[in-house]
């Protein structure tokens, strides 16, 4: 029989509570800001022992593969080759309903870089970061486990066609890393408990 691990009740109080904050903060900036990023998807990018921050990464927050929307933004992107249009329907859909479920997202965050980017270079050979996020009076630090995504795994589908809804010249060999918080690791502030 397998093992199951589950998290504690303080470490799983902290992952719900930054699930529904990412959906909150995510579909306000998505209603007032007409899908530009905002504070709350631009955590600071800090390698294991680093004071100083490699830079801000924009994360995108994938619905787990039993509530994926993967085929419909396939068919939005597929459906028409106006930028703009692409980009109204994106709107459209993740100010409404989109975020109103937290608890269908899954925990790792991810993120597109340049097919040759030195920076996921650098994450990959570290294999673990922090990432910080700091917007609507609310702070959290996720210590991370960072691997790339093979084009097969849902959360390299959901953040693909994602992010084709707002950038059409996305190259098709774009990489894309996942980041998997150790919730035991990780901080809020204010905190949850």
């Amino acid at each position: 029989m397998s093992e199951v691990l589950r998290l504690d009740s303080a470490n799983q109080l902290l992952k719900e509570n930054f699930l529904r904050w990412q959906c909150r903060t995510r579909q306000i900036t998505v209603r007032e800001h007409e899908g530009k990023p905002g504070d709350a998807m631009l955590p600071a990018v800090y390698l294991p022992d680093s004071t100083e921050a490699m830079g801000h990464i924009i994360t995108v927050l994938c619905k787990l593969p039993a509530h994926s929307i993967v085929p419909e933004l396939k068919h939005m992107v597929k459906r028409t080759h106006d930028p703009a249009k692409r980009r109204k329907e994106a709107v459209t859909l993740f100010s409404e309903t989109y975020y109103q479920k937290a608890l269908e997202f899954s925990d790792v965050l991810t993120s597109t870089f340049a097919p040759e980017s030195e920076g996921a270079r650098t994450l990959l050979q570290a294999r673990r970061c922090r990432l910080e996020f700091s917007a609507f009076s609310q702070k959290y630090e996720l210590d991370c486990k960072v691997w790339r995504l093979s084009q097969h795994n849902p959360l390299w589908q959901a953040t693909y066609w994602h992010n084709m809804l707002f950038n059409p010249a996305l190259p098709p060999d774009t990489i894309i890393l996942g980041f998997e918080p150790d919730w035991a690791q990780c901080q809020a502030d204010p905190s949850p408990f």
